[in-house]
């Protein structure tokens, strides 16, 4: 328990039959406590929107106006960045981070972090990714291609442009999802370690109380920091998907 990396560990919570799949193999359909999780995630999300959505007012009240943030936010964010195009992609930006931001804060009052998972942070870059490429070839067509030949660059330089862009673009949703994971771990590690300092020099008497008070204000500095940590690794995740977006929505402009 005093482990700092006891706390990321994957556990069954509700044991479900395995299933077998042709092509796939066996499935286990065990709940666990990272899908748990996302699950206590989700459904605090609808019944927070549909609080706020079932009796709206004209005069808001604190959860209103935190609905309507969050979706003013987010398209603020949008369309000031793909302009009258984002308003499409609305929907997918404000789930996407409205869901990070829900699993990341979830994560400070339970015993365990889904975005601590390169697994879970993995999917969210894969789908983040898919969309952009179906986006790209749905709008652009073959001249989705364009987008790792920048305009006004000149034909000599692109022998050497055209694979550094096309290494980037691997390389984006490994930025995303090691990002959001790496934060999230790191974060959590340093506050398990420094709440384990407490303990530690606690027990030395007398001797160890000032050390104690020294990681405990440690520990206060860090969760703070860790909240503030939570809601910018959604809106940096928010705001990369959207610059993505719209590179393959204006790629005449890239």
């Amino acid at each position: 328990m005093a482990d700092p990396m006891y706390q990321f560990q994957v556990k069954k919570v509700v044991d479900l039959p395995t299933v077998h799949v042709p092509g796939l193999g066996a499935i286990d359909l065990s709940i666990t406590n990272s899908v748990m999780a996302m699950l206590v995630a989700a459904g605090l999300i609808v019944l927070f929107f549909a609080s706020v959505t079932a009796r709206p007012k004209v005069v808001p009240g604190r959860m209103q106006v935190v609905g309507e943030g969050a979706f003013s936010f987010i398209d603020n964010l949008a369309t000031g960045i793909m302009g009258k195009e984002g308003r499409a992609f609305f929907p997918f930006i404000l789930t996407l981070f409205v869901f990070i931001l829900a699993l990341n804060l979830l994560g400070m009052f339970t015993v365990f972090t889904a975005t601590s998972q390169v697994a879970v942070t993995a999917s969210f870059a894969a789908l983040t990714i898919l969309l952009v490429i179906g986006v790209g070839f749905a709008k652009n067509g073959i001249g989705f291609f364009k987008l790792f030949a920048p305009s006004g660059v000149p034909w000599y330089l692109l022998i050497l442009v055209t694979p550094i862009e096309f290494i980037s673009f691997l390389l984006r949703p490994v930025s995303l999802a090691l990002r959001l994971f790496g934060n999230m771990l790191g974060g959590h590690v340093a506050l398990k370690v420094f709440a384990g300092f407490v303990v530690s020099l606690g027990a030395f008497g007398l001797v160890g109380i000032p050390g104690a008070i020294l990681a405990l204000g440690g520990v206060v500095a860090i969760t703070a920091l860790e909240f503030l940590v939570a809601f910018l690794q959604a809106f940096v995740f928010a705001v990369l998907t959207t610059v993505y977006l719209n590179d393959v929505v204006h790629l005449d402009q890239h």
